[in-house]
């Protein structure tokens, strides 16, 4: 029987999945130093091993960091243990600590906040160019299912990039098409122990209880691999909408300065809402590079701008600390002025 288009597609997903898990260390040829972030469990084990094989590790500076977060007493007994397996293969090792009192509430994210900034603080203190990560294609699909049930936007739907930025160092994450079990059988080849967070049968998080509705998921079709074509097919259709974007950004762009953006109205008034809301989302982060942009609330200020533009009225707004303005055939976007205390 013939292949339906859609098993077409998913072959050659699959068939790109493969050719990627062969050539997956390429992602860090161009950086000269590397940390790599080994949690102890098997997917960082196993990154660290395939690292130390690496045909361009003699010419590569290439460090390990542990972060204990403090949350278990076993954490740091294991994060020491990784040490020693680091310094085995012959990598130096920075064992960083998460001090303070810790959250009762959003614990796995401002976990992985902290995580994210000791990461970027010890990749600057060693002079490394990357981070790398070793999230695995069951983290992807399991990012893009939360992301799923959270109703994102395409970028989320995208899943994670191979390469982003954290300040000024890049993530790289190389291993997005292997397996867990994949890793795993590289830790078994090498007779390499490695540590299971118990943190993963947690089911107070939510990623452990849509871990759990896995099986029943995959029965109607929503696997793994259907998880991460949604992703490939995701990203694509946000890497077309971001180049778009950037052209309209261009043509509109009548000001350019650190501190005020000026936008041609005239150019954006016919702009698809979601062209218009990645045009301001992209000024926006000129004047405010450590804005987090929350998509509920960009799309309700694009909403906005977008009926003043139809309307050829104006309007003002501030968001992520920035002021937008629009009226007189311009949007301007400059940083919004400190807000007045409320103490007398």
């Amino acid at each position: 029987m013939p292949r339906t288009e859609t098993e077409d597609l998913a072959a050659i997903d699959d068939d790109s999945r493969e050719g990627n898990r062969e050539n997956a260390l390429d992602l860090l040829a161009p950086y000269p130093s590397l940390l790599l972030a080994v949690s102890g469990g098997p997917d960082s084990v196993a990154l660290m091993l395939l690292c130390a094989e690496w045909s361009l590790r003699s010419s590569r500076h290439i460090a390990v960091a542990t972060v204990d977060h403090g949350l278990r007493k076993e954490a740091r007994a294991e994060a020491e243990e990784v040490g020693r397996w680091a310094r085995a293969l012959g990598y130096d090792h920075h064992l960083l600590t998460w001090e303070g009192e810790k959250p009762s509430t959003r614990l796995q994210e401002r976990a992985r906040r902290a995580r994210y900034k000791l990461l970027n603080a010890c990749a600057q203190r060693i002079g490394a160019s990357a981070i790398v990560l070793a999230h695995h294609s069951e983290d992807q699909a399991e990012t893009i299912l939360f992301r799923l049930t959270r109703g994102s936007g395409v970028a989320g739907l995208a899943g994670m990039a191979r390469v982003a930025r954290c300040a000024d160092v890049a993530l790289l994450r190389p291993l997005l098409d292997f397996r867990k079990e994949e890793l795993e059988a590289v830790c078994a080849r090498a007779d390499q122990p490695f540590f299971r967070d118990p943190s993963n049968e947690d089911e107070s998080f939510a990623r452990v209880r849509l871990r759990r509705l896995a099986p029943m998921l995959a029965a109607q079709g929503l696997d793994r691999d259907a998880l991460l074509r949604l992703g490939s097919r995701a990203a694509r259709a946000d890497a077309a909408l971001a180049h778009c974007a950037a052209e309209m950004l261009a043509r509109a762009l009548h000001r350019n300065e650190a501190s005020c953006i000026e936008l041609d109205a005239a150019t954006l008034c016919e702009a698809p809402l979601e062209i218009l809301q990645r045009v301001l989302a992209s000024a926006i982060l000129r004047i405010a590079p450590a804005a987090l942009l929350r998509l509920e609330r960009l799309e309700r200020a694009s909403a906005r701008v977008a009926a003043a533009l139809a309307a050829h009225g104006s309007v003002r707004l501030t968001l992520a600390d920035v002021s937008i303005e629009a009226n007189g055939g311009r949007i301007r976007l400059r940083p919004a002025p400190p807000r007045r205390s409320s103490l007398t």
